[in-house]
């Protein structure tokens, strides 16, 4: 039996065989073609399309248009595949649309910045594997809420068109949109979905993000009327971001209970079951202790239970910029790698994204650890200036309101020297990558081998010494930040924003 698979698995009508199944039951798929995206999954708990987001390129927006490898820099594709090859099968790209778009909404691309892009995007679909282009604005242009539909759309005709012909892209209609009138937030979406698929690009999947800094926590009363958005192509995935401290902000390394992962999330998965849509966490973090690790574990035993409407999840976050950045799992060095990859790993899709699969088999993160060694040399770090902000909201009808706002330009950039790491991994896939394939249904058993890494690391040590001082690229402040504030001599403590501040 044959039927044809969608980006996260069969979300289309099903077959008459297959229609007659449980809501919530689900089927291992193994793809034919080697490298489409990888069906294969583990019957008992995967998740279709995990992986992390690759942060760097949205970096410093205080300093428009910014140089790279000074105020910004691009994502490493070596590190990419060294998780890629782990098991992880989705990267969400941050950017700025400043940069992208320099002159107007309306404007023209900047080619140089335009072109790093796309190396980053044919990178990361040559391995096979899905790239969302996440226009991380909040919302806004130069600091300024984006009101006219007419121009959010005309900024989306310019990017679809350039990645029209690849169908492993995600269009991400842009990053926690807040403090926002509600009816905007829907007619925003509803403009770049009708300009991405009047632009071509017919074959992808639409992430649509939210108000309030898309927080599944209080999406269904505060983002009840994105249900109407309509897309032709019938591939919109909804995109929600949840955190597991006290106030979902992802700002501390403490998480409320073991249990906050799932909790946060039943509101959300009612919402889109009881509206026949699909949804995606675009951002999920925990610190490093016990309490997080379990919350995390928990969050990902929801979501495997739950793939009838939950499609995926993205880390947040790896990046070359990160420093000791407590969520941080850019191989090897990230202060989360190695207790995160344990626990991620075991709902990584299953199969080799290099041969044709027939049986299916899982990578632990003690392999990952070992390939990561050989491809990462040094790590390239500066003003990390992204903005991560989720708040506790007050739903209303028509708007909403939040305890933070972001920091959209008023961050201070440094100058800083960079390192250059060893030369990358091989991107290049033999084969050439395609959305849509043929995939056969198989009964497989698979038996996992997972390392399980314990670790008492918080992020207030990470980057210490043994004097208590932090080191250069480290961090050193932000919001709920408790540990050391003093940069070894004769580094700064530089703000980066009002969640980050490293040692430069």
């Amino acid at each position: 039996m044959e039927i044809k698979s969608n980006l996260f698995g069969a979300l289309g009508p099903w077959p008459g065989q297959l229609s007659a199944l449980p809501p919530h039951s689900f089927v291992c798929f193994v793809a034919s073609s080697p490298m489409a995206w990888q069906f294969s999954r583990k019957c008992t708990n995967g998740i279709l399309g995990l992986g992390s987001n690759e942060s760097g390129a949205e970096f410093g927006p205080g300093t428009l248009p910014g140089v790279a490898g000074t105020n910004y820099e691009w994502p490493d594709l070596s590190t990419i595949t060294t998780l890629q090859k782990a098991g992880m099968n989705i990267f969400r790209v941050p950017f700025l649309m400043e940069r992208l778009i320099p002159t107007s909404l309306t404007g023209t691309v900047d080619s140089t910045y335009m072109g790093e892009l796309k190396k980053i995007v044919e990178g990361v679909t040559a391995l096979g594997a899905h790239v969302v282009l996440d226009p991380h604005n909040y919302g806004r242009y130069y600091g300024n809420i984006i009101e006219s539909t007419t121009d959010f759309a005309a900024f989306w005709t310019t990017v679809a068109k350039e990645f029209a012909s690849n169908s492993l892209v995600i269009f991400d209609t842009n990053n926690e949109y807040h403090d926002m009138d509600q009816t905007l937030v829907l007619d925003l979406n509803q403009a770049a979905i009708n300009a991405i698929r009047a632009a071509g690009a017919t074959s992808q999947y639409i992430f649509a993000e939210g108000n309030s800094y898309s927080g599944a926590w209080t999406w269904s009363t505060v983002n009840d009327n994105l249900k109407a958005l309509t897309d032709s192509e019938d591939k919109l995935i909804y995109e929600m971001h949840q955190y597991l401290d006290s106030d979902a902000s992802g700002t501390s390394s403490t998480c409320v209970s073991a249990t906050i992962g799932s909790e946060r999330l039943k509101a959300a998965t009612t919402w889109l079951r009881s509206n026949g849509k699909k949804g995606v966490l675009g951002e999920f973090a925990g610190g490093v202790n016990s309490v997080c690790e379990d919350a995390v574990k928990d969050l990902l035993s929801y979501l495997s239970e739950n793939t009838d409407v939950w499609t995926g999840a993205s880390w947040w976050a790896a990046g070359p910029w990160w420093g000791s950045y407590m969520y941080s799992i850019e191989p090897t060095s990230g202060p989360a790698y190695e207790s995160y990859m344990s626990i991620l790993s075991p709902y990584f899709v299953t199969g080799s994204t290099t041969t044709a699969a027939t049986t299916t088999t899982s990578t632990t993160a003690a392999a990952a650890t070992t390939t990561a060694a050989t491809t990462k040399a040094a790590t390239t770090t500066a003003a990390a200036t992204t903005t991560k902000a989720a708040s506790t909201t007050t739903a209303a009808a028509a708007t909403t309101t939040t305890t933070k706002s972001v920091a959209a330009t008023t961050v201070a950039d440094v100058a800083a020297t960079t390192s250059t790491s060893t030369s990358a991994a091989d991107a290049t896939a033999t084969a050439t990558a395609t959305l849509t394939s043929t995939v056969t249904t198989t009964t497989t058993t698979t038996t996992t081998t997972t390392t399980t890494v314990t670790s008492t690391t918080t992020a207030s040590s990470a980057a210490s010494t043994a004097s208590g001082t932090v080191e250069r690229w480290g961090q050193c402040g932000g919001h709920s930040w408790t540990g050391s504030t003093t940069c070894a001599s004769p580094y700064k403590c530089v703000v980066q924003n009002p969640w980050y501040s490293q040692c430069l």
